[in-house]
């Protein structure tokens, strides 16, 4: 059950805009132009009291002249290395951004919107502030608070946006919302999850139907794609997740489902502080059970649909191969040593993810993961290649298959010190092809 929220004035979020990045520079700014106006995420987070990630804010016209007069007024202060802040301008779209190393602002000129058929997107038009509030997502993203001007501090919002943003209730503005653009509905789902927001029942009612109807196929692959991605970096993108799920979108992207969330929270409390939760938490969405070449490349094909870059796709899909993989050979190997032979070299985020999924099998498997995770990843060796080249050995995979077999051994505890260690790489017996693999 959602819970209710004390709600500020707008003359607190006003005063608090301040105290944030670039809020002084807005403020001066509307003493020039009386047609800023703050709007949507910001206003909302600003009245529950919150932080804002970044401030929208709408104009009548000329969001590049804003952006410009913004850019040249940050702070010195706040300038990486001395270097002038460079709005980004889009005049096809009438907006523009203002980044720099301690904020964001982005200007929009206010807009009316349609949408040519499903999933397209939208044709933009001059609009009023009614219009510009009336083709946002969700009730609580369509407040807008005046900088300038004679209504500065004055609150424009749709109906029940307040009382939505009271009662923790997320609504959608009409019927045809998640038609017109179906990354609403992705977008729902992350809202709920960072909120703490129920869904109103109508507005549930409406996404799920909107997914069960195929909306989805509708939008391009990497408008989803980018979507997921923002729902694993929430700050909790379990929730995120499960919420994604109970609306439907996972089953219809072809992902397991219903979402193992306990499973995901498992690995992330493994996950050492250097790993990254979020991909983890975007490989445990994909099946990750053990794979043959057939199962890795559908996985790769779906990725691919999703538009994922090769930098988003590779290790993922590593996770999503290997986890499982993980469990079985290190529940097989015959010590402890080689168990932590076969993780070396594997991502944080593929043995935390194994090391889940073995808590619920093997307590042998489980030890031993949790033992590499928290220390015997870090063992390291006393010698390296180069002493092995100095003692007579060619430079080539042997170099590699020799330190591994100090390696082993001093896990095991007859090489402790560089002496023995040396004389452990030298005298190992290789056999040709070895090698040591999940």
């Amino acid at each position: 059950m959602a819970r209710t929220h004390p709600i500020h004035s707008a003359e607190h979020a006003l005063e608090r805009l301040g105290s944030l990045p670039g809020g002084p520079e807005l403020l001066a700014a509307a003493k020039q132009r009386e047609d800023i106006a703050l709007v949507g995420g910001a206003v909302r987070d600003l009245l529950l009291g919150h932080w804002p990630r970044e401030l929208d804010v709408t104009v009548d016209g000329d969001a590049a002249g804003l952006a410009t007069s913004l850019a040249a007024s940050v702070s010195p202060s706040e300038r990486a290395y001395g270097h002038a802040v460079r709005p980004t301008i889009h005049d096809r779209f009438g907006t523009a951004s203002v980044a720099w190393a301690y904020g964001r602002i982005d200007v929009a000129e206010r807009r009316a919107e349609s949408y040519p058929a499903p999933g397209a997107l939208p044709e933009v038009r001059h609009g009023s502030f009614e219009e510009d509030l009336a083709r946002r997502d969700f009730t609580v993203n369509a407040i807008a608070l005046a900088l300038a001007g004679p209504e500065r501090g004055q609150l424009h919002n749709v109906d029940d946006a307040l009382e939505d943003l009271a009662a923790g209730r997320l609504r959608v503005l009409h019927e045809q919302s998640f038609i017109d653009d179906p990354t609403r509905v992705l977008r729902l789902a992350r809202y709920s999850a960072r909120l703490g927001f129920e869904i109103e029942p109508h507005t549930l009612e409406l996404a799920r139907a909107a997914v069960a109807g195929g909306a989805l196929d509708t939008v391009s692959g990497g408008r989803v794609g980018a979507e997921l991605w923002l729902a694993v970096r929430e700050a909790d993108g379990v929730a995120a997740l499960s919420a994604l799920d109970g609306l439907g979108v996972l089953a219809a992207l072809g992902l397991p489902s219903p979402f193992d969330a306990a499973l995901a929270r498992a690995a992330l409390d493994l996950l050492p502080s250097e790993g990254r939760p979020d991909l983890l938490l975007m490989a445990s969405a994909f099946p990750h059970g053990r794979h043959d070449a057939d199962a890795v490349a559908a996985l790769s094909d779906l990725m691919e649909r999703l538009e994922f870059t090769r930098e988003q796709l590779r290790p993922v899909l590593e996770v999503v191969s290997r986890a499982a993989s993980i469990v079985e050979g290190v529940t097989a190997a015959p010590s402890d040593a080689i168990a932590y032979m076969l993780m070396d070299g594997r991502s944080l985020e593929c043995v935390a993810l194994g090391a889940a999924i073995s808590a619920r099998g093997s307590g042998t498997a489980a030890q031993r993961v949790r033992a590499w995770l928290a220390s015997e990843r870090n063992v390291k060796l006393a010698i390296d290649g180069n002493d092995l080249i100095a003692a007579g050995i060619a430079e080539g995979p042997e170099v590699g298959l020799r330190l591994g077999a100090a390696l082993l051994a001093k896990r095991e505890g007859t090489a402790p010190d560089r002496d023995a260690q040396l004389r452990a790489a030298l005298g190992a017996e290789l056999v040709e092809g070895q090698s040591i693999e999940t």
